[in-house]
């Protein structure tokens, strides 16, 4: 049956625009961006096309001499030397200081196990569409849920993809409350990430001349939000993006990218591509990361293109509690961390508060960090 919401959307060339209207058949369709290349689509509707942020994304150029920091976890899990370790530290410290981006190989998560998450969205995506259609909300106060664009409605220019978010902790998710075609290897990947996680802020602890516990210690390590992105083939690529540019609310994010590529890091004024590679993990610090640091680790913008052939998938697995009551904890710069000639640059925040930020605002290209910085004249004061 023809979804008649998403034939008005394929046809909005031939009719005056109402941006707000098309933005509510395409919400209410609950098939999502996938449901429109399904239905035929050959042309991108307008909702996804935004100049500015087109003329943006193509007005810098993009590197192919420069790559993301590449890091070998191997040593960590063998009895070397402590050197390694120390080795692996300064390489982290090196990437969170000038990339705020790196990828991990021999991290411990098996390679079945991340064939198979990448195997489950693809399920999850394609499955018969009513039975998706249950689990499509707008609700972010939900453990499991569906949508396409979490900022649907405010983003000035609407995303090629789709998303499954799933609240995978503090609290543990009842496995029942997953979609069955996914379920098993959603809750198998996510004690996986808890454990890469865990070393991750170890590393960065030690990088900063903490105690390898402290991180863990103010709990940056309990909550995992974890979204399964699917990006569908696009007919007209160059005309709009997968995901515009931003930078991640998380203390940190482990990606699982599959193998097409489109992922772009913002580094020294140009874009430079996050080259997929069997079995690694990205790792990209967040913003809450840039505050606790006082800007000594960055988050940085990232963006995915668009393209041709797909569909891409992706698993972002945020470090971040994304649901009261656990995300009013406020963190600012750590205090060991700041002297009189490194004041504090951020005011305190929550979670919940960076959160707010970043959902009323949508993917517009701005960092949501400008909102908690001190300005300078108050710091003179």
């Amino acid at each position: 049956m023809v979804n008649t919401n998403l034939e008005e959307i394929k046809q909005d060339h031939e009719h005056v625009y109402d941006r707000q209207k098309e933005l509510k058949l395409l919400d209410e369709s609950k098939e999502g961006v996938k449901g429109l290349v399904d239905a035929g689509l050959t042309k991108v509707p307008k909702i996804f096309i935004h100049d500015k942020i087109h003329e943006h994304n193509n007005k810098q150029t993009s590197s192919t001499n420069l790559s993301i920091p590449i890091i070998d976890f191997g040593p960590l899990f063998t009895n070397t030397s402590s050197s390694s370790r120390l080795e692996i530290i300064e390489k982290v410290k090196y990437a969170s200081e000038k990339w705020g981006f790196f990828q991990v190989v021999n991290h411990g998560i098996p390679s079945t196990v991340l064939d198979e998450m990448i195997d489950g969205v693809v399920r999850f995506h394609e499955q018969d569409t009513e039975t998706k259609k249950e689990f499509y909300s707008r609700d972010n106060g939900k453990r499991v849920y569906y949508n396409t664009n979490f900022d649907l409605y405010v983003t000035p220019a609407v995303n090629w993809r789709d998303s499954l978010s799933c609240v995978m902790g503090p609290q543990p998710l009842d496995p029942q409350k997953l979609p069955t075609v996914c379920r098993d290897i959603t809750t198998t990947y996510s004690e996986y990430v808890k454990k890469v996680g865990t070393i991750l802020f170890e590393l960065l602890s030690e990088a900063l001349g903490l105690n390898s516990n402290y991180l863990k210690d103010i709990d940056c390590v309990e909550g995992l939000f974890l979204i399964s992105h699917y990006y569908p083939p696009c007919p007209e690529p160059e005309l709009t993006i997968g995901a515009s540019a931003h930078s991640d609310s998380s203390f940190l994010t482990v990606l699982l990218q599959d193998q097409l590529g489109g992922l772009q890091v913002f580094h020294e004024n140009q874009w430079v591509d996050v080259t997929p590679i069997p079995g690694a993990l990205v790792v990209n610090l967040g913003d809450m990361m840039q505050i606790i640091t006082n800007d000594k680790f960055l988050s940085v913008k990232h963006r995915v293109l668009a393209q041709s052939i797909g569909p891409r998938v992706s698993v972002a697995c945020f470090f971040r509690q994304h649901l009261p009551p656990e995300n009013t904890k406020l963190y600012g710069p750590i205090a060991e961390l700041l002297t009189p000639e490194n004041p504090p640059l951020y005011k305190e925040t929550s979670v919940k508060g960076l959160v707010s930020k970043l959902y009323g605002k949508g993917l517009d290209g701005n960092s949501a960090l400008d909102h908690f910085r001190i300005q300078a004249e108050q710091q003179e004061e």
